[in-house]
């Protein structure tokens, strides 16, 4: 696959990611996603499990960085989720920001980590 290709597909399958995270962040009901920001901790926990399973069956395969860089980079968001966690933290609701903040940076790790072990087992 040339360099060309490889970043045409990867762009498109990040817009594809990007529109999936959309619909998975809004398909929550509204007083759920005030709560707690249910939907971008669904995003970023399936997505680093999903990466981690790729990088654990296609490291070396060109089709790995259209998935991984495009679909799932455009599909999760460490940007939203950091945002959510300064609103929390805004509202004086400290336990809910420390789950969303540390607490999704070290649950998405370990799913990373157990879809590896998973598909190289």
């Amino acid at each position: 696959m040339s360099g060309v290709a490889l970043a045409i597909g990867i762009a498109l399958a990040g817009g594809l990611g990007a529109a999936v995270r959309h619909l998975v962040d809004t398909s929550l009901p509204d007083r759920v996603r005030a709560r707690f920001p249910w939907g971008i901790m669904l995003i970023n926990l399936t997505g680093s499990f999903a990466l981690g399973l790729l990088v654990g069956l296609a490291l070396d395969h060109p089709i790995a960085s259209v998935l991984s860089v495009g679909f799932l980079g455009g599909y999760t968001t460490f940007s939203t989720a950091s945002l959510d966690s300064v609103r929390l933290l805004a509202a004086r609701r400290y336990g809910a920001a420390l789950w969303n903040g540390p607490g999704m940076l070290i649950l998405a790790t370990a799913l990373a980590v157990l879809g590896i072990v998973l598909t190289r087992s």
